[in-house]
């Protein structure tokens, strides 16, 4: 979580929020997000996870990592699931993505005009 901080006003710039949520204590949690300036949501229940479509291991019953990146209108532009560390969005590469839709988007508002 530490590199989207690092990157927390280049992704306001692009309009985004940055949100994150885990199934840890609300004690465990606040020793995470002290250092982030972003919103970390505690205490993610099964039920929770499910209602945001996020994978739930059965074996270990935990959930798995799950990011998703939302339109404004809510609708999921991108997702990763991961069952390690492997695999999860790079803040950077997020970052980049995001820039290039916006980019887009603007090309195609001037173009329609």
């Amino acid at each position: 979580m530490a590199g989207y901080e690092e990157r927390r006003d280049a992704f306001r710039e692009q309009g985004v929020s940055i949100i994150a949520a885990c199934v840890d204590t609300e004690e465990e949690t606040a020793k995470v997000a002290a250092d982030l300036g972003f919103p970390v949501a505690w205490g993610v229940s099964r039920e929770d996870g499910n209602a945001i479509g996020s994978w739930w291991e059965e074996r270990r019953d935990h959930i798995q990592p799950s990011e998703f990146v939302l339109s404004q209108s809510g609708k999921v532009l991108f997702s990763t699931y991961g069952n390690s560390p492997v695999g999860r969005m790079d803040p950077q590469e997020t970052l980049i993505l995001i820039k290039y839709l916006n980019e887009q988007r603007a090309k195609a508002s001037q173009a329609a005009e």
